[in-house]
């Protein structure tokens, strides 16, 4: 099998140590490649080639076509009047060869530059560059006789180019061409644009390697680690405490506010419920992570660390769930946003170490990073052992050695069928983003299971569409296959792309030992029935389905044998889309198992192994199996399963890892021998400290920017009409809600940050008439019964500030920072600018603190209040902070309600309404 010439690859790479590879080039007519020779070896093509092609303002260009200069260290290679090329040949490194290619612009104008391929886009040998219309993953491996293969490539290398060629009576070479220094231009993805008199070093190595093309492919990703390091250090991989991360297969990621994490409405925590949920749908989520800081950091200067200490029962409550968590199977993850810079100030590694260390964290999900450092690893490990950090991109290969997990971002939408970062290191732990909301996860999970590595399942957006159940259950089949058979998909030997019968249905190979895997991936709708590619069972090993649990029998082709394979048709309507391809998991695996059926007995023997499992139909979460030690067992089918009929399934497993698998049916009709609010208000006369608003009619089109969680109304004009009402003239102060409390006694369930501000139950006398801050809308609410009247609509509030003209702002239609608390970083008085009020008298409605109303939503996921007005606060370091400071009257503002701790903010308070008789 193809993984065998491993052992010849090996063999030739001593052979080769010490000696460069060099190219032999005819340059009479062009530059084309005759050979390489190798100290006193010399291997001739099938015929002269050439050198390289390249892309320039979307023609192409070849080596084979161009004028040369030889001098005596360099080639001028003119491709045409306006790129000028420098070849300088390097033969300093042993082992491998090498040009430095530099393309200088000559020509007035700009010029882009894209495809450098070696030994050019021919259909004869393997090649890849990018093509068709552009997309962030638009890469593809082009093999001859077959259609092209996208491939996700590491995001440092998308306008990398390869090719591959074949020698005579020698091996093969491979050569990859990779951009460097650029002046007077720009790199982007997959081009180069160069400025008049600027230029691109791109270097391109030549490698040796036997056996199949393939191994060409390991030659550059896996050994050379495509020339970005000279040597891995693997540190991190060979840490014991590291490695429980390589066979987890499913994350979840939910933010604080999830009502299935925990429920405002109601006041408890309901993330054991959800977790039961993920037992049953998928046997539990190998990884949990918890998410309590954007969008709601930096509405007021509370840290991302501190945001984990205002969830209800604070730290101490997270680190109870975290270890529940533990013991059932399912490590727990933190988060950490590096652009938090303008909130509390703390280190973020003693933040971070502090906060693993409260709550007992497994591991950090690292936010708009591809990497990892040294002190975020470090940090972590000062408090304890196997902290993973989880990067929220694919690290590149200059970036592996300092992380160990990371992601397929889902900004790739429609992922490439083959991911080549998993070539350069199996043992690197990948997931690929799914979000629930977007329906369909379908084509995504089948990739991922082809590439052998799990899913993130990202309930951030907000949306839990029903219809995303029949894709869950998709979802819990790969991620069974591929935890028990984890040992194989980190084998550094796995081949992509073994031959197939069929065009546009693709098998990678994952041997280990004498069992064997073979995932499936096919992208032809009309789907597949029959022989697809060659295997090599003997007479100690048996070929299964794992994928319809069904034995199989190899199919004679000429001299070889081939696994029958049967993949669904789908849809010629869902090419392109998420709900495309269809997969089998195919098995080699030693006999391991005898079983049969006599009678009404199931008989059963293994020798090897720790757990025998039979099952009464196929492996689920939604069936249950008996278990049984090694051995030799006779089971009553009637007893044990009662009146099923149909598939049985035998499993023997060692470690958690599938060994061996039979499927026996009972056939249907088999005889078997029996043995013997609303909030109320009073209504009254004209209430002092208020101000009639007459009502009339507003067009709301209210918005925010940041639509991550969709805001309630919409940009366009919508006409509605507002019924007279009384408004507080000033927001209700400190000096307001102490009568209250005196009068009332309230005091709430839930006291963590309940009047924070506060000591010993009063207000700081320099407070009195600033506006009443750390209180929740509950607390709000109560004080509006209190003094019978209510929050003001979210309506309310703007007509009351905007007015039947419709002010930009309370005062007039520009901003004026002498009108309001311009983002002064404290609360003032709420009669500090008569001059700002409203229209109608109301004072104090923008820039000293948001003010809450009325208006709480339901997304199905979580509840928010509607806040508005801006406050006093205003970070600046980074754009997904809230936006802060003064704000128009039409900005919505919404406060993810959680638990009361985390709803009270220094920077949030109200006023209240009151309907009018």
């Amino acid at each position: 099998m193809q993984h065998k010439t491993i052992l010849i690859l090996l063999a030739m790479c001593l052979f080769m140590a010490g000696f460069a590879q060099t190219p032999i080039l005819d340059t009479r007519k062009g530059m084309t490649i005759k050979g390489f020779e190798t100290g006193k070896n010399k291997y001739l093509l099938a015929r002269p080639n050439q050198l390289l092609t390249m892309t320039i303002n979307g023609f192409s260009y070849s080596s084979s076509d161009v004028d040369i200069i030889q001098e005596p260290a360099r080639y001028l290679v003119f491709f045409s009047d306006r790129i000028l090329a420098e070849i300088f040949p390097d033969t300093s490194n042993a082992g491998f060869f090498k040009y430095d290619l530099i393309v200088r612009n000559i020509y007035q104008d700009t010029l882009i530059l894209e495809n450098i391929v070696p030994f050019g886009e021919e259909p004869d040998h393997v090649y890849i560059t990018s093509t068709g219309p552009w997309d962030l993953a638009r890469a593809k491996l082009f093999l001859p006789g077959h259609g092209p293969v996208g491939v996700i490539l590491p995001d440092n290398a998308w306008e990398m180019g390869y090719g591959a060629l074949d020698t005579k009576k020698g091996p093969s070479v491979a050569a990859i061409a990779r951009r460097g220094e650029i002046k007077e231009g720009k790199k982007h993805r997959y081009e180069t644009h160069l400025n008049p008199g600027g230029y691109v070093k791109y270097t391109i190595y030549f490698h040796y390697f036997d056996g199949e093309w393939q191994n060409g492919l390991r030659k550059m990703f896996q050994e050379a680690l495509l020339f970005d390091l000279d040597t891995f250090d693997n540190a991190l991989f060979e840490r014991e405490d590291l490695k429980w991360v390589r066979n987890r297969y499913l994350i979840a990621l939910q933010f604080a506010w999830d009502k299935d994490f925990y429920d405002w409405k109601t006041g408890e925590y309901t993330v054991e419920g959800f977790l039961e949920e993920g037992k049953k749908l998928f046997g539990g989520y190998d990884i949990y992570g918890l998410w309590p800081t954007w969008p709601r950091l930096g509405l007021d200067p509370r840290n991302q660390w501190d945001m984990f200490s205002g969830l209800s029962g604070g730290v101490e409550k997270i680190r109870e769930i975290s270890r529940k968590m533990q013991s059932e199977g399912t490590a727990f993850y933190i988060c950490y946003n590096p652009w938090d810079e303008s909130t509390r100030k703390e280190s973020p590694y003693k933040g971070m170490a502090r906060l693993i260390e409260a709550t007992d964290a497994n591991g950090v999900v690292l936010d708009c990073h591809g990497w990892s450092s040294g002190k975020y690893q470090r940090a972590a490990d000062s408090i304890k052992a196997g902290v993973i950090m989880y990067s929220e991109g694919m690290a590149v290969v200059k970036d592996m050695p300092g992380i160990v997990s990371g992601r397929v971002h889902n900004a790739i939408y429609l992922s490439p069928p083959l991911n080549l970062n998993k070539l350069i290191k199996p043992d690197f732990a990948i997931f690929r983003v799914l979000e629930p909301k977007d329906i369909d996860l379908h084509r995504e999970v089948a990739i991922a299971f082809f590439n052998g590595y799990g899913s993130e399942l990202n309930f951030y957006a907000p949306g839990r569409p029903e219809e995303t159940m029949r894709d869950f259950h998709f979802l819990e089949k790969t991620t069974r296959l591929l935890r028990e058979n984890t040992g194989s998909f980190l084998q550094y030997d796995w081949t992509p792309l073994v031959p197939t019968l069929k065009d546009s249905v693709w098998v990678n190979s994952w041997p280990l030992g004498d069992k064997e895997i073979y995932t499936v991936l096919s992208m032809y709708p009309e789907g597949y029935e029959g022989p697809l590619f060659e295997v090599e069972p003997g007479r100690d090993r048996h070929l299964v389905s794992l994928w319809r649990h069904e034995e199989l029998e190899p199919v004679a082709m000429g001299d070889t044998l081939c696994a029958p394979v049967l993949l669904e048709a789908y849809s010629r309507n869902d090419i392109n889309t998420r709900r495309e391809g269809s997969i089998e998991c195919i098995a080699l695996l030693p006999r391991l198992i005898e079983a049969g059926i006599e009678g009404n007995t199931l008989a059963i023997s293994a020798k090897e192994g720790d757990d025998l499992r039979i099952w009464p139909g196929e492996p689920s979460c939604r069936n249950t199996h008996i278990s049984l030690a090694p051995g030799t067992h006779e089971l009553d089918i009637l007893a044990n399963f009662g009146d099923y009929q149909g598939k049985i399934v035998v499993q023997l497993f060692g470690m958690e890892e599938l060994m061996d698998e039979r499927v026996l049916y009972l056939q249907p009709g088999t005889p078997l021998l029996m043995a013997e609010e609303k909030t109320a208000w009073k209504k009254g006369p004209e209430p002092a400290g208020m101000a009639l608003i007459p009502g009339g009619a507003i067009t709301l089109n209210a918005n925010n920017d940041d639509q991550f969680i969709p805001y309630p109304g919409s940009a366009d004009t919508v006409s509605t009409l507002v019924a007279p009402f009384y408004l507080d003239i000033y927001p209700v102060t400190n000096e307001d809600y102490h009568k209250f409390v005196t009068q009332s006694g309230y005091m709430p369930a839930d006291t963590t940050n309940y009047l924070r501000h506060w000591k010993k139950g009063m207000y700081p006398q320099d407070l009195a008439r600033h506006p009443v801050v750390y209180v929740s809308p509950e607390d709000a609410r109560a004080y509006a019964r209190w003094a019978g009247k209510r929050l003001p609509t979210e309506a309310e509030w703007q007509f009351a500030a905007m007015g039947k003209d419709e002010l930009t702002w309370p005062w007039g239609m520009e901003y004026d920072s002498t009108m309001c608390n311009h983002a002064l970083g404290h609360t003032t008085l709420v009669d500090s600018f008569p001059q700002g009020g409203s229209p109608f008298g109301i004072m104090d409605l923008t820039g000293n603190v948001w003010q809450m109303t009325s208006d709480i939503y339901n997304n199905g996921s979580y509840y928010f209040n509607i806040l508005k007005g801006g406050s006093f606060y205003k970070p600046t370091s980074s754009w997904w902070y809230v936006q802060g400071g003064p704000q128009p009257s039409r900005h919505q503002q919404m406060l993810l309600l959680v638990s009361p701790g985390l709803n009270r903010n220094s920077t949030v308070g109200f006023r209240c309404a009151k309907s009018a008789n």
